[in-house]
């Protein structure tokens, strides 16, 4: 299993600690550095590579985590961001996502579930926090339906039900669980949702999920 590379940005020196604790004690993860100031993020970030960047909103100065992931996401497009805060207002996720970041977990989850949202979203997922997923999926469904051909047709049945498990913001763990199926299983399930849809992400998959 490849090790998946990991830098920090938060201007808390305890949390970054924290974080970099969990990340480098967990085998198939590795801290390659934490940083504290906008600056130095966009100094380190683009030479360093990073597979995954936890990213703060807050970084106590006038420059945003959102500013920062928008900076950074033009100069390396690989790059998956994920941002890691206390904030739950719908302003700010929806900014965070437009910005560029892939993912959008709160500072107060597990550090077991923080790893598995750091894997999923390398490995092409958008993990939120229920929270969050649940304010993405209600922006949605305040949403008028599309009057576009129905694109969904073209997914088996197991394929929606994992879309429909995908669009409550479930982890492939939980979907798995839930279906009584293998994680990897999920895996693939959904490598051919996003084949079959023409979509990148959980993000533009849900958007099909709900006509948008």
């Amino acid at each position: 299993m490849k090790e998946i590379s990991v830098c920090i940005v938060d201007d808390n020196s305890d949390l970054r600690n924290a974080l970099e604790e969990i990340i480098d004690m967990s085998e198939g993860y590795k801290c390659l550095c934490t940083i504290g100031t906008p600056d130095e993020a966009i100094q380190k970030i683009p030479a360093l590579m990073p597979d995954v960047v936890l990213m703060d909103i807050n970084l106590g100065s006038e420059e945003s985590g959102i500013d920062l992931v928008r900076v950074l996401k033009a100069q390396a497009p690989a790059i998956n961001f994920m941002m890691c805060t206390v904030y739950e207002e719908d302003e700010k996720i929806f900014q965070a996502l437009r910005a560029g970041a892939s993912g959008y977990i709160l500072k107060k989850t597990a550090p077991a579930r923080m790893l598995e949202a750091i894997r999923e979203l390398y490995q092409g997922g958008a993990p939120m926090s229920s929270q969050i997923a649940r304010k993405v999926v209600a922006a949605f469904i305040d949403k008028p339906v599309s009057n576009e051909p129905e694109e969904l047709e073209v997914l088996s049945n197991r394929e929606m039900q994992i879309l429909e498990q995908l669009s409550k913001g479930l982890m492939y763990k939980e979907i798995a669980a839930e279906l009584f199926i293998s994680p990897e299983t999920v895996r693939k399930h959904v490598y051919h949702i996003y084949e079959k849809l023409h979509v990148t992400n959980r993000i533009e998959a849900v958007n099909k999920y709900f006509r948008r």
